[in-house]
């Protein structure tokens, strides 16, 4: 249970990500797919991002259908050898939709950027989103490559519920990070203080876990969490 309250926590922290301006990418801090797709998603997997599909099974449902929150997952390919991770933020019509990720596109030459709303197009031959092609940054367009997919990772049913309560507190949310930024490092963005933010997700958590009655904290798996 302490799992997903920091997950919950979590996703309150993401709401900034979500809500902070108009930029699809941001140069600092350095972000991994797999913990950013964890944060964003409240979907508790750990491990390189092709295992997730596996670890998936018997713990959350999985599909072949895009929704808002759910994870699209990559399988190894060419160099990404250790697949992808990516959070749905928008479905624009069956074979479009938007993600939000880390560490795809390199930024003015830079990688572990994150990318807001960017498009991934379906091209696979049934429609079953077992192949996609994805905006790549560097060429402002969608990318030449196409990538084999798993398929999509869904929220279980209490990330869903508070998935409501996410959408309400982004603009709290927003005017937080705002004023803390101002008092803490006056011309800052709050994306550059993302790392430190973070830092309080566990004080958040037992905020949470206190206010729910959550029970008793369960052992976090340890597993290395790269793309």
């Amino acid at each position: 249970m302490k799992i997903r309250v920091k997950a919950i926590a979590g996703s309150f922290l993401a709401a900034l990500i979500f809500c902070l301006g108009p930029m699809q990418a941001v140069a600092d801090p350095y972000w991994e797919c797999v913990p950013f797709a964890r944060l964003v998603s409240g979907i508790q997997i750990f491990g390189d991002a092709y295992t997730w599909w596996n670890q998936a099974v018997g713990r959350y449902q999985t599909g072949y259908t895009p929704k808002l929150g759910a994870v699209l997952c990559f399988k190894p390919n060419g160099k990404m050898r250790l697949g992808h991770v990516a959070v749905v933020s928008q479905v624009v019509t069956d074979r479009v939709i938007q993600i939000t990720h880390a560490n795809w596109s390199p930024i003015d030459g830079s990688r572990g950027q994150i990318e807001k709303n960017v498009t991934v197009i379906d091209v696979s031959a049934a429609g079953d989103w077992s192949l996609v092609k994805v905006w790549y940054d560097p060429t402002r367009d969608i990318g030449s490559s196409t990538y084999p997919t798993y398929g999509f990772i869904y929220q279980d049913s209490l990330a869903s519920r508070y998935a409501v309560a996410q959408k309400a507190a982004v603009e709290m949310a927003q005017n937080a990070a705002n004023q803390v930024v101002a008092a803490v490092r006056p011309g800052a963005s709050p994306l550059s203080m993302l790392g430190q933010v973070a830092d309080s997700t566990d004080r958040i958590a037992a905020l949470i876990q206190m206010a729910t009655g959550a029970g008793s904290p369960e052992k976090k798996a340890g597993a290395s969490d790269k793309k």
